[in-house]
């Protein structure tokens, strides 16, 4: 009796555990939804609202390495500075997956619809900071 009692006890902690993985992994592709949406309707603070506003924040793009949010958003206003040149963004999500209870990572492909469209693939690392998935290092080609 005390056997099953323990074997039952892990199978609701294992239950449990993923229940919380999947709940933070949709709420990461809940975050990048969000970001889409915010980029269509040419909101780029609001796009900018899912990373981390830190100076360690890492964005490795085309033109390099970008230390810092402040950095990030200035050249993201810079590169696109109305809605317009910002177009239509769409996410495809490959692979999200947790690697621990506060990183996840995130591998996808982007396209814009614009005038000249284009695209690409990223990898984002997510940490979960204060009780918030933002992204920490983003590699976008």
């Amino acid at each position: 009796m005390k056997n099953i009692i323990i074997i039952c006890l892990l199978f609701c902690g294992i239950s449990i555990t993923s229940q919380t993985l999947n709940t933070d992994l949709n709420l990461v592709l809940n975050n990048m939804k969000a970001q889409e949406t915010a980029w269509n309707s040419g909101n780029i603070d609001g796009f900018m609202d899912y990373y981390w506003k830190s100076d360690s924040l890492l964005f490795i793009g085309s033109k390099g390495i970008t230390l810092g949010w402040q950095k990030t958003l200035t050249n993201y206003k810079r590169n696109y500075p109305n809605k317009n040149a910002m177009g239509v963004l769409t996410f495809t999500i490959k692979e999200n997956t947790q690697l621990s209870p506060t990183s996840i990572y995130t591998i996808g492909q982007w396209s814009l619809e614009k005038e000249k469209p284009s695209g690409g693939y990223f990898t984002l690392l997510w940490k979960k900071i204060n009780g918030f998935w933002v992204i920490v290092a983003d590699h976008t080609s």
